[in-house]
């Protein structure tokens, strides 16, 4: 029975790449994979899934406004996956995780989503909430805390390297304005000496 996944991080876990790999182990296997990815996320250029180690692929774009479902449905029989595979589903709305599940169950295709959970005030997206209450399998790809415990939060800077409690959840782009933390230091708002040492040079 088909499934709807939800693998989720902190910044910088290897989401991407994780995604990528899962792609190359159903297409080396002689299946088609359908790709998606949100809109907003134009790092690599809109409709790229890349990774930090360099590996990227092609990939259809949504937007909150886009009917998924009908987006597979409407696919010509020799072009339907095998799997879908989502990057930034935290950009996604309720309303597309239920057609993301509605594709699982109906349909028999496995569905992998891959994204944040929280935003750097330690909130969920709307994505994320959805997908933590309905999907079938939930993976945390795991990332540490410059202290070595696991980091299961992020912290935003502006570019003085002060750290940000206020502004827009979605901020595309900047990387390195972001710092994956454990709870503790997330909470003492301590985002190490490592980084703080980075903003200093």
């Amino acid at each position: 029975m088909a499934k709807l996944y939800f693998n989720y991080s902190t910044m910088n876990a290897g989401k991407s790449t994780a995604l990528l790999q899962a792609s190359h182990n159903y297409r080396e296997r002689g299946m088609r994979t359908l790709l998606l990815t949100a809109a907003v996320d134009d790092r690599r250029g809109v409709g790229v899934i890349g990774s930090r180690i360099g590996l990227e692929a092609r990939a259809e774009i949504f937007r909150a406004d886009d009917d998924l479902l009908a987006l597979v449905r409407d696919l010509p029989e020799d072009k339907k996956p095998d799997c879908i595979l989502v990057d930034e589903a935290q950009f996604m709305t309720e309303k597309q995780a239920w057609q993301l599940a509605t594709l699982a169950d109906r349909d028999r295709i496995p569905v992998m989503c891959y994204g944040l959970r929280t935003d750097f005030q330690g909130k969920l997206f709307p994505g994320s909430e959805a997908l933590l209450a309905i999907a079938d399998s939930m993976r945390e790809i795991r990332t540490i805390c410059w202290c070595g415990r696991k980091a299961t939060m992020v912290r935003r800077m502006d570019s003085e390297g002060a750290v940000l409690e206020e502004g827009d959840q979605v901020s595309i782009g900047g990387e390195e304005s972001y710092v994956s933390l454990c709870r503790t230091h997330w909470a003492d708002k301590d985002i190490g000496p490592h980084h703080q040492l980075q903003l200093k040079i």
